[in-house]
């Protein structure tokens, strides 16, 4: 779905706006007769005659010919997400973020293949290069996120295309995406993003020099922990090859949980603008404690990657982590159990805060962890996703677990 490009209007504006076509929105009589597409749900979609079907467009976006090309729900979310992200002709949905990135990936390579991925890359992307990829022929190897160098050397003849993540999920390492890409094109390697994190309003990946950028819906688009779903946007070329390797694959999302991408999409940028400005406020009070070795924000002033940060990000997210300094795995596990308004799962971006365990040491290939300039005795993380509470009430249940990781360390010492 061609977008237009609204990167002259505000967030705000542009998540208010973006795929209420409207045709999509009423009928031919009346056009824009409500505020959100409603839900079409059809597996059959019927022609009026037989020269109808016959004159049909092949396979063009936004025309009636089968459910698995999507209705009026799937188009509109499309078309938001691409008006969402600068210098993309189009985007392409999926029932989850890690769908998306294979979808990404297996539109990119072939048997033979070498395929390139940041170190700090989300544990189902990595997953993939050990399983799925590795069943296709296609060779994984793994690099230093902070080490532009690094990643030109690991160029071979036969590197096809790198994923990138920006920053990494758990340990928030900021790369260098722009020099990254452009190392990348200079050799004719396809570059992926995972820009979860911060999205098109924190991150314009594609004017950033990305050739694919995939998101998971799942997080703050949904922004409801009700609905699951990912997309992978593109310019004209990528978007088409994108387009038919889903078609290939059967890849079609249900129009309901388009709807609630849709509805979550709306309040989007107020809810990060909310959940980034209480991150930073635990990460600052984080970052005084003196059970803490390190908080690791890239919104934080002095954080590892916060220069690369107000360089190239108009935004951010309420995802951080933090490291104890020194204990144990039982002090870290009491610490997150303390927790009243912290929920323990995996995801991110709802309206609910969340905490799990930071132990990324079996996940790295090229970089060790804990880094080898830190204290080797600091190593228990916490990630925390940061919901629409109050940061006061946030900061008193930090406190509390604190104060139970240091009773749980002089119980054990």
């Amino acid at each position: 779905m061609n977008g237009n490009d609204d990167s002259n209007l505000g967030p705000g504006t542009r998540v208010t706006i973006a795929g209420r076509r409207s045709e999509w929105t009423g009928t031919p009589a009346h056009p824009g007769a409500v505020v959100s597409p409603p839900v079409w749900r059809a597996s059959t979609h019927l022609y009026p005659d037989m020269a109808a079907l016959r004159a049909h467009p092949a396979n063009e976006d936004g025309n009636f010919y089968y459910g698995r090309r999507g209705s009026p729900t799937q188009w509109a979310l499309a078309d938001a997400l691409t008006r969402l992200e600068p210098g993309a002709a189009g985007t392409v949905l999926y029932p989850s973020g890690v769908a998306a990135i294979a979808g990404a990936l297996l539109t990119v390579l072939r048997p033979g293949d070498v395929l390139l991925m940041i170190d700090n890359a989300y544990e189902p992307s990595r997953g993939m290069g050990r399983g799925l990829l590795h069943d296709f022929g296609v060779e994984t190897r793994w690099f230093d996120p902070t080490d532009p160098d690094a990643f030109r050397a690991a160029i071979c003849p036969r590197t096809r295309a790198v994923l990138l993540e920006n920053p990494g999920s758990l340990t928030m390492e900021l790369a260098d995406v722009p020099q990254l890409a452009q190392i990348a094109r200079e050799h004719g390697v396809i570059s992926v993003i995972d820009n979860t994190w911060a999205g098109p309003l924190g991150f314009a990946a594609l004017r950033h020099g990305v050739d694919i950028t995939v998101m998971s819906l799942t997080k703050h688009v949904g922004g409801h922990s009700d609905a699951m779903m990912g997309s992978a946007s593109a310019g004209a070329d990528w978007y088409r090859k994108l387009r038919l390797r889903a078609q290939g694959l059967g890849i079609v999302v249900s129009p309901d949980d388009a709807a609630l991408m849709l509805r979550g999409l709306r309040t989007m940028d107020i809810r990060l603008q909310r959940t980034s400005a209480t991150a930073l406020a635990l990460a600052q009070w984080l970052a005084a404690q003196p059970e803490i070795a390190h908080v690791l924000c890239p919104m934080l002033p002095g954080a590892p990657g916060h220069d690369l940060w107000r360089r190239d990000f108009t935004g951010g997210c309420g995802l951080f982590s933090f490291v104890f300094k020194g204990g144990t795995s039982a002090a870290r596990d009491a610490a997150v159990d303390a927790l009243h308004h912290f929920g323990i799962g995996y995801s991110w971006g709802g309206f609910e805060s969340l905490a799990t365990p930071v132990d990324p040491a079996p996940m790295r290939s090229a970089t060790p962890w804990p880094p080898a300039a830190w204290d080797q005795a600091d190593r228990f993380g916490v990630r925390l996703a940061i919901g629409l509470e109050d940061a006061a009430d946030l900061i008193a249940d930090l406190a509390r677990a604190l104060a139970v990781w240091r009773k749980a360390g002089a119980s054990q010492a």
